[in-house]
């Protein structure tokens, strides 16, 4: 309690200052104007005073509804119930839920509508503890939770991803027979998924003999979230065949789904339902369409999302800057920072990581740092993140030693993705000295994943250090850790093409590796010679033009070729970093070719036009 109390007058003094006054308790009214209140209101009639504040709740009028509240104060009638009930709901709307609060405290009568009200306030603006508290409280006055009340406390539990505390609602829900009521359901699938618990959730989903959309939508969300893209794509595909009115959240979350997976052309078609829905000026949706064009490698169309939506969030401008930074718009980036500035739209923490990306990628040092500065003046303290970023953009710039000595001056012990971005930065320039003494370290981490044991293994064997990066791998080997396979794959209509190196499981294996042959002639006489450092295995001359040859991404791009009109562009997706002969090799086969050749691999996007690629071979 002496928690919440210091928590509640923090909160209140916050407020205070916003209205520019003391705390709800000692704020100053002015005088109501006649024209505003009807003669009903001094005559007491609260059935229209309730009317009155349901307007002022539509408009979200604050100062109109202090006013309102004054009046109700001052004709005597704030103890009734309902007028409570309307009080509430109206500070709720209006994202002053400690006011709220102070209403639901002096009310002298508090029904079960007038705690669903403070509980629902709480959990609407983002206050979860304070919602299971209140809910806690209703049921140690031995009131009886309602269809309302339990919404609000299952959206608390998922938004702390309280799965056992969601349980223990849901135990509720069942002993007092709202397990079959329509929304009380849908919440609780909702906070099952949202936490994780995709079985639980879809064990009760498939129980409720009526679904709504949030009941629908709560399991799509989880199956994305729990990556498991073909059942969410599978249950969106039953929502619209059951005709379920689906919500920006709903696409939202299936536009996700289309990103992750670059599936582009569906996708469009899911736009194309959201402008039908009249959903596609939402800044939700937006920022999923951005997403969605962005990685699948069209930055046109996330362009031409975020000039056509008026009302943007900060989650759209985030997700404009990291499309900009990925595809190589630095310039683009800066400017829409500053646009943010103008408009008044505050930075967050992912924002600054945005920029930062951006200058690791395009080796801006002196600009990142003075990013990395400007967090403070924002109030916002570098996370291990930022201190990643900042090793990362060091590192590639070949300053080692300073991004030696950022992570030593850490202010919290550096994380796997720190290690790994001075790795990075180890195997680049060829230090392997440095990337022992980071070895050494991530050994110290205990259990570290399978990334950055191949780094490791990847430094040494750029150098030629042979037995230290087979002891790498067999480190791997001992403790079960398989290396992702490198996979580059195509869309095609509505077909994926996934291939690996020395793929010959294709359909049209002979006509792609017969067309890699032409390519490969063409490219010696336009003067492109191979080359097998690249190759991080010990093996003779010979082996190592064969081996390079057919890596992945040139396999698929060599069906992209066979199989695409010429005025397509050839869109290449990886889920590993793309090998420098390769990028040196796609960059002779769009000369050649004449061809516009877009690749992303685990990093960035490549655009390789004419001999020339977009990253000016800085990645």
């Amino acid at each position: 309690m002496e928690f919440l109390t210091c928590f509640l007058h923090q909160r209140l003094l916050t407020l205070s200052c916003f209205f520019g006054s003391a705390p709800p308790v000692a704020v100053s009214l002015p005088k109501l104007p006649r024209n505003f209140l009807n003669t009903y209101v001094f005559e007491q009639d609260y059935r229209n005073i309730c009317e009155l504040l349901l307007s002022v709740t539509r408009s979200r009028s604050v100062p109109k509804g202090l006013q309102l509240h004054a009046h109700i104060i001052k004709a005597g009638i704030q103890t009734i119930p309902l007028i409570s009930h309307h009080l509430i709901n109206l500070y709720s709307k209006s994202q002053l839920p400690l006011f709220a609060l102070q209403v639901f405290e002096e009310a002298p009568q508090k029904s079960s509508t007038t705690w669903s009200s403070v509980i629902s306030s709480f959990a609407q603006n983002e206050l979860p503890l304070l919602a299971l508290e209140f809910f806690r409280r209703m049921l140690h006055s031995d009131v009886r939770p309602d269809d309302h009340i339990f919404p609000s406390a299952t959206k608390s539990c998922a938004f702390l991803s309280m799965c056992d505390v969601g349980q223990s609602v849901h135990c509720l829900v069942v002993k007092t027979g709202y397990e079959f009521d329509v929304f009380v359901g849908s919440s609780v699938v909702d906070m099952y998924a949202k936490c994780g618990e995709i079985k639980l959730a879809r064990k009760m989903f498939d129980e409720m003999p009526e679904k709504n959309v949030v009941s629908w939508s709560g399991m799509i969300y989880g199956y994305t979230q729990m990556c498991e893209d073909d059942e969410a794509l599978r249950l969106f595909k039953q929502a619209l065949l059951q005709d379920v009115d689906v919500n920006d959240f709903t696409l939202s979350s299936v536009l996700r789904v289309c990103g992750t997976s670059t599936l582009l052309e569906l996708g469009k078609q899911i736009h194309g339902l959201c402008f039908k829905t009249s959903f596609d000026s939402s800044s939700f949706v937006g920022s999923s369409l951005l997403s969605l064009y962005s990685k699948c490698g069209v930055v046109e169309g996330a362009y031409l999302v975020f000039d056509e939506i008026t009302i943007k969030n900060l989650g759209m401008w985030n997700a404009m800057l990291i499309a900009c930074a990925q595809h190589a718009h630095t310039n683009k980036t800066f400017e829409l920072f500053k646009q943010m500035e103008s408009v008044g739209m505050k930075p967050n923490f992912i924002t600054f990581l945005c920029i930062l990306y951006a200058c690791s990628h395009a080796g801006l040092v002196e600009k990142g740092q003075c990013y990395f500065q400007l967090m403070k003046d924002y109030g916002i303290k570098p996370g291990a993140q930022h201190y990643a970023s900042m090793v990362d953009l060091l590192g590639r710039a070949g300053k080692l030693q300073e991004a030696v000595q950022m992570v030593q001056e850490m202010p919290m012990e550096p994380t796997e993705s720190v290690w790994g971005a001075l790795l990075t930065g180890c195997r680049i320039h060829g230090n392997t000295e440095l990337a022992s003494y980071v070895a050494d370290r991530v050994f110290e981490l205990g259990p570290v994943s399978a990334g950055l044991h191949v780094l490791l293994s990847n430094a040494y064997a750029a150098a030629g250090r042979w037995e230290e990066a087979a002891r790498a791998r067999k480190m791997l080997r001992d403790k079960g850790i398989r290396k992702e396979t490198g996979l580059s794959w195509v869309e095609e209509g509505n077909r994926v093409h996934t291939f690996a190196a020395g793929d010959k499981s294709h359909v049209k294996t002979i006509e792609i590796y017969k067309k890699l042959e032409e390519l490969g002639e063409e490219m010696e006489k336009a003067g492109y010679v191979a080359d097998t450092s690249f190759v991080l295995k010990e093996v003779d001359g010979e082996e190592k033009n064969q081996t390079i040859r057919f890596h992945s991404e040139r396999l698929a791009i060599a069906f992209g070729l066979i199989a695409f009109p010429p005025e397509r562009p050839i869109r290449v997706m990886k889920n590993l970093r793309v090998c420098g002969d390769c990028h040196t090799a796609i960059k002779f086969i769009s000369k050649c070719t004449g061809r516009v050749i877009i690749v992303r691999d685990n990093n960035r996007f490549h655009r390789f036009e004419d001999g020339k690629c977009t990253c000016g071979d800085y990645w």
